[in-house]
Formats: C-alpha cells, sequence, structure tokens
C-alpha cells in the first residue's frame, strides 16, 4: 500500500465475502472479493479468511475493522444481536460488538430485527446498505427495495426504519425452475432479459390479481404445452410473476410514501428496475455496492472518529 489506511471494511454474506482499506480522505485505497462467505469461514475460520486478505493488500497490522453481515449472526464469528425496530439507522454503529481474543480492534454491526407476531422479521447486512443509501433520499417517508434472494423492502421515515418485509422471491424461483412441473418449460434457458414483452407481461398481471398467484404459476407450464411458449419466454414469465407479487405485497404494505428507492446492481438490479417502470414507478436507483461501502464509512466514522 503507499498510503496508510485509515480503517479496513467487510461485507461478509452467506457465500461472498468483500473487503475495502479505506484512507483518511475517504477514498479507496485497496478491494478484496472472494466467495469465502460465512458458509466456508465457519469452517476455515473467519479470523484466518480476513487475515490472509489484509496480507495481500499489506495492510498495517494497527488496522481497525468494521464489519456488516452474516460473520454476526449465531452461526457467524461472534454473534452480535439485532436493533428492534422502530430503529434510528445513526444507532447502528453504537451497537456493534467487539471480537474478543483477537490482535485487531474489529467491531461487527447489528442487524435489524421486527418483533411483531404476526408478521416477525429479520435482516443481517442490508440494514448497511440502508445507512449507506438514506443520505440521499432527502427525509420523508419512502420505500427502499433491495433485491436478493430474499429481497427487503423497507419502510423508511426520515433515518428511521419503522418496518420491512421480507419476501422469499430469489429462493423461490431457484425451486420452482428446478423442483416443480415448471422445470420442464425451462430447460437450460438463458438468463431473463430486463426488456422481455413476457417478463413485463407476467409483471403486470401478477401486480393485478395477485389472489390468481398459484394459477398463474401453472399457466408458464400450460402456455409451452398449448401455445409453443419458448423456454426463455417461460423462463421470463416466471421471474415476471413472482417479482410481480412481491411488489404487490410490498407496495400494499407500505401505506403513503413519497417515493421508491432501489438499491441493487447488475442483472437483478435491472430486471427490478425494469419491473418497477413497467408499473408506472419511478425508483430512485442506488448501486448496492456503493450504498454498503458508504454505510460501512459511515459506522466507521461513528466508531472511531477523527
Amino acid at each position: 500500500m503507499t498510503r496508510r489506511g485509515y480503517y479496513a471494511a467487510a461485507d461478509w454474506g452467506t457465500s461472498s465475502f468483500r473487503l475495502w482499506i479505506i484512507g483518511e480522505d475517504g477514498s479507496v485505497l485497496a478491494e478484496r472479493r472472494s466467495g469465502e462467505g460465512m458458509t466456508t469461514a465457519a469452517k476455515a475460520g473467519f479470523h484466518a479468511i480476513l487475515d490472509a486478505h489484509l496480507a495481500a493488500v499489506e495492510a498495517p497490522t494497527h488496522l481497525p475493522i468494521v464489519i456488516c453481515g452474516m460473520a454476526g449472526a449465531r452461526q457467524g464469528w461472534k454473534e452480535a444481536g439485532y436493533l428492534e425496530t422502530p430503529a434510528r439507522l445513526a444507532a447502528i454503529p453504537g451497537q456493534a460488538i467487539a471480537v474478543p481474543n483477537v490482535d485487531r480492534d474489529i467491531r461487527i454491526l447489528p442487524g435489524l430485527a421486527q418483533r411483531d407476531k404476526r408478521q416477525p422479521d429479520v435482516m443481517r447486512g442490508e440494514e448497511t446498505q440502508l445507512l449507506g443509501a438514506a443520505d440521499g433520499l432527502g427525509g420523508g417517508r419512502h420505500l427502499v427495495c433491495m433485491p436478493g434472494t430474499h429481497s427487503k423492502w423497507v419502510r423508511l421515515s426520515g433515518e428511521t426504519v419503522e418496518g420491512f418485509s421480507t419476501f422469499m422471491t430469489g429462493e423461490l424461483f431457484d425451486v420452482i425452475s428446478h423442483h416443480t412441473i415448471l422445470s420442464h418449460a425451462m430447460g437450460e434457458s438463458d438468463a431473463v432479459a430486463a426488456d422481455s414483452p413476457a417478463f413485463a407481461d407476467a409483471v403486470a398481471q401478477a401486480r393485478e390479481k395477485p389472489e390468481l398467484a398459484t394459477n398463474l404459476l401453472f399457466s408458464v407450464r400450460a402456455g409451452q404445452l398449448l401455445n409453443s411458449l419458448s423456454a426463455a419466454d417461460a423462463r421470463a414469465r416466471l421471474s415476471g410473476m413472482l417479482i410481480g407479487l412481491e411488489i404487490a405485497g410490498a407496495i400494499t404494505t407500505a401505506g403513503s410514501v413519497e417515493g421508491i428507492c432501489l438499491v441493487a446492481s447488475g442483472r437483478l438490479g435491472a430486471l427490478y428496475r425494469s419491473a418497477l417502470e413497467s408499473l408506472g414507478f419511478a425508483p430512485r436507483y442506488v448501486d448496492a455496492d456503493d450504498a454498503v461501502r458508504r454505510g460501512l464509512s459511515a459506522a466507521a466514522r461513528l466508531i472511531w472518529p477523527l
């Protein structure tokens, strides 16, 4: 490294690991990415994996580290617990826990919990994306969408998380496309294109008639048998239906909001943006990588003021 780092920031997911070395001026001095998520680290050792990445970028031995994500889960490095909603985003860094018996100052950020007996919910990692994305929203009530295997829709008032909902859309897509009768309609078709007419039509159908969800799903199989629906369009319809159902549920529970913020990246971000725009929404787009890095930076500045 050519400049002295101020701190290191890590996003430790279930199946991925990202590390940034941040200078005193806020610039990124070095970056590391790998597939050594919690599942791998639980076997190989969190400390060993982290040290290897720090050594690879010649990070100073004194460098403090702030971590978000699954490193703080019950099965992770050190359980960081949850802040309960309603929760102020600024309160997250103050609840970070220190990792004991290590040769650095390492803090793991907590997740958020919604302790509602009828709609209990938890998130871990996405709260840091929220911390990074909230600055640009300018107050008011917003609905923040963070797509993923388990998508999060957060009801944000100013910088306070009022509540949130998790949708198992990504996991359901994988299960349905591989382990149900619909797998015969899809074969090994390519990834869904964000501009697919079949995708947009399915989003609209699901948004309009969410109570027909299981009927709409079977129509994918029937369309292949009766209307020569292609494998690519079958895949697009399934994706559109599930995302459309997710949006319908999130909008219904949101109440009055000033806008929708989409925190996402890559192909999945493009699909959600296309789905929302096809329904007449104009989401504010925030890159997910930028959001989590800004959130970790905000947390570090509160934990270790310069």
